[in-house]
């Protein structure tokens, strides 16, 4: 039996019957959405095979069954990278997971450095496009015409429209830009962030990229919010480190909750 069916399983074991529509997963510091999530049941990742437990302080490695508003939701609280286990298709398993619950939608959360002078700490950025030539291709190894997955338009528009119009209902500034997918785990150089600039990047982190990729061939619609949680290197003189991204999280996460619960209200 795979991981997956074994996960299965074990979910149907502690939530008998639950389906989902709308999966998310959340970044360093984004762990306080599953506040918003009602009648939650909590599955540690250590216990759904295939699930990666993560290394990473701010991901909590719980998997949220719930509901938001009157959305069914699975909320992923943390996730793998690359740079923990040196696979860029660490989140494979767990994904195809959140696509057999039934969802169709996945909004994926991450803390991000800004390559704007004005997308200031605190702020959310809407990911319209990524940049993704510094890792490995997630579908390396795969085998099938549906490998080539078709990227032309990697943020579904629609649910970009949804919460973009809420966040304007509640006053919330909300960037929209590119995002480039670095493997770190060490922060960028400031060459390397102008370099990015020059490509058209407007936000960098270490995630998100490759579960892009890897919903877009399960048949997930895929949105992404970063959380702006620094200023790019180069472009302050405060020292980079994931302290400062789990401290700087607090205001764009209470931000980013407020929109979620807006959204899924109006669904």
């Amino acid at each position: 039996m795979s991981n997956v069916s074994k996960a299965l399983e074990v979910i149907d074991d502690r939530a008998p019957g639950f389906t989902a529509e709308t999966a998310l997963v959340l970044g360093s510091g984004l762990g306080g959405v599953t506040e918003a999530v009602s009648d939650a049941i909590f599955i540690d990742f250590a216990d759904l095979p295939g699930f990666p437990k993560p290394t990473v302080s701010g991901h909590g490695g719980r998997l949220v069954l719930g509901r938001i508003g009157a959305v069914p939701v699975v909320v992923m609280q943390g996730r793998a990278h690359y740079y923990e286990h040196g696979r860029s298709n660490i989140m494979a398993e767990p994904l195809e997971v959140l696509r057999r619950l039934g969802a169709d939608d996945l909004i994926l959360t991450n803390a991000a450095g800004s390559l704007l002078a004005e997308a200031t700490p605190g702020n959310l950025m809407l990911i319209a496009d990524h940049i993704s030539l510094f890792g490995p291709n997630p579908l390396i190894g795969y085998h099938g015409d549906d490998r080539f997955v078709d990227m032309n338009v990697p943020y579904d528009p629609e649910i970009g429209s949804d919460l973009k119009h809420v966040a304007a209902e509640l006053g919330i500034r909300l960037f929209e830009g590119t995002y480039a997918w670095c493997t770190g785990p060490s922060f960028e150089t400031p060459a390397e962030i102008r370099a990015l600039r020059v490509m058209g990047a407007d936000a960098v982190g270490m995630s998100t990229v490759p579960e892009n990729i890897i919903a877009r061939r399960l048949g997930f619609r895929v949105a992404a919010i970063s959380n702006i949680t620094n200023l790019a290197a180069g472009m302050s003189a405060t020292p980079l480190s994931h302290a400062q991204t789990i401290e700087m999280s607090k205001e764009g996460s209470a931000n980013l909750i407020r929109i979620l619960l807006r959204y899924f209200q109006q669904k």
